[in-house]
C-alpha cells in the first residue's frame, strides 16, 4: 500500500475504527458477562418455542423448529445491534467520548469501531445459537453458499440496525434509556412479523404491516437459503415475501443511506455537550 493511501482520510478512518473495536472486544474479553448473557437469552428462546410452545404450533409443509430458527436468528441479531446505542451512550456518560476527542483520530472512528465489534458479537452469538439449534433438530436443507448468503444476509441487516441504534444512543443521556426505547421498537417489530407462526391469519391492518415489516423480509430470506420452505406450499400473496432476498437488501441500504449520515451528525452534538 503507497504512503499516499495511507495517509488518507479514509484509510485513517478505518484503521482508527479497527483501534476502537479492538478496545471493545479487549472489553468482552475482560468481563465475559456480557457475552455470556447476550447469547443465553436466544439459547432460551430457541429451547422455549422449540419444547414448550412448538407442539401446540403447527407450520404447514415442514418442521415447527426448522420455520423457527430464521425467525429466532434475526430476533436475536435485532437485539445484538442494540449493543451499539448502549455501548455510545454508555461512553459519553463516562466521559470517554471526550478522551476520544482529544486524541488525533478520526471522528468517525468511535462509531465504525462500535459498529464493528458489535457485530463481531453477534457473529459469536450466531454460531452458538447455530450449535443450539441443530441440537434440537434445525438442518440446512440448501447448499453451502446459500447457506452462507442466509448467515451474511443476517449479518448485513444487524450491521444496518446498529447504525439505527447508535443514533437513538447518541440522542439520549444515559444507557438505560436506549435499553427501554429499545425494548419499545424491537418487540413489536419482532413480534408482529413472521418470525414465530405465519402472517396470513392476522387481521387487516396487522397483516399488512407484518407483510412489509423488513424483519418478515429477512426471515424469509434465511428460511429461503437456509432450505427451510417446502416449494408445495404456495408462496405469500405480499411482494416483499415473494421477493425476500431482494427486499432485505434493499432494506439494508435503506437503513444505512438514513441512519449513518445522522449518527454521524448526532455524534457531533453529543461529543459537544
Amino acid at each position: 500500500m503507497t504512503t499516499q493511501a495511507m495517509a488518507s482520510p479514509s484509510f485513517k478512518a478505518f484503521r482508527d475504527g479497527l483501534t476502537v473495536a479492538r478496545r471493545n472486544l479487549i472489553k468482552i474479553k475482560r468481563v465475559p458477562d456480557l457475552l455470556v448473557f447476550s447469547t443465553l437469552s436466544p439459547i432460551m428462546f430457541v429451547l422455549l418455542f422449540a419444547y414448550v410452545f412448538g407442539s401446540a404450533i403447527n407450520v404447514p409443509g415442514v418442521s415447527y423448529r426448522e420455520y423457527l430458527m430464521a425467525g429466532i436468528f434475526t430476533q436475536t441479531v435485532l437485539f445484538g445491534s442494540t449493543l451499539t446505542g448502549y455501548g455510545l451512550a454508555d461512553d459519553i456518560q463516562k466521559g470517554i467520548v471526550d478522551r476520544f476527542r482529544s486524541l488525533p483520530m478520526a471522528r468517525s472512528a468511535l462509531l465504525v469501531g462500535r459498529t464493528t465489534s458489535d457485530l463481531v458479537n453477534n457473529v459469536i452469538v450466531i454460531v452458538v445459537m447455530s450449535v443450539t439449534g441443530l441440537i434440537v433438530g434445525w438442518r440446512i436443507h440448501s447448499s453451502v453458499l446459500e447457506a452462507l448468503g442466509g448467515f451474511a444476509l443476517l449479518l448485513l441487516f444487524a450491521y444496518a440496525f446498529s447504525w439505527v441504534f447508535a443514533v437513538v444512543g447518541l440522542s439520549v443521556r444515559s444507557p438505560e434509556v436506549v435499553n427501554n426505547a429499545s425494548f419499545i421498537f424491537i418487540f413489536p417489530l419482532t413480534f408482529i412479523a413472521n418470525t414465530f407462526v405465519g402472517v396470513t391469519d392476522l387481521p387487516g391492518p396487522l397483516k399488512t404491516f407484518a407483510e412489509w415489516n423488513p424483519v418478515s423480509a429477512v426471515t424469509q430470506a434465511a428460511r429461503e437459503l437456509f432450505g427451510n420452505t417446502n416449494p408445495a406450499v404456495p408462496q405469500p400473496d405480499a411482494w416483499p415475501l415473494r421477493h425476500p432476498v431482494v427486499t432485505s437488501l434493499a432494506w439494508v441500504v435503506v437503513l444505512l443511506v438514513l441512519s449513518v449520515p445522522l449518527a454521524v451528525n448526532r455524534y457531533k452534538k453529543a461529543a459537544s455537550r
